[in-house]
């Protein structure tokens, strides 16, 4: 039996653009989901203010979801291991 040849590896080469590449600043995060996919909308809630709006809207799959939850995990725990335990408390708003 012969060995298949491996296809060479690629480099995912990424862009971003300016505006992307400035990122938003959030403070809430509300997640939903169905039964094929996951939407995570990324808000700014400003604070005496009655409305907020939605700055990001993040859709994918099951998958990638506990793949990018396992990410999260990782980099705070690396986070913690270098700066501290990150404190929360039940009365810093209660929202996620």
């Amino acid at each position: 039996m012969a060995d298949t040849p491996k296809p060479p590896d690629m480099q995912l080469q990424i862009q971003i653009d300016e505006d992307v590449a400035n990122g938003q600043y959030v403070n809430m995060a509300l997640v939903n989901h169905s039964d094929t996919e996951f939407t995570l909308d990324f808000i700014y809630v400003q604070p005496q203010q009655p409305k907020a709006r939605v700055r990001s809207r993040i859709i994918t799959n099951p998958k990638h979801m506990k793949r990018l939850v396992a990410a999260m995990q990782d980099n705070i725990n690396r986070y913690e291991a270098k700066f501290g335990p990150i404190v929360t408390r039940e009365d810093d708003g209660g929202v996620h």
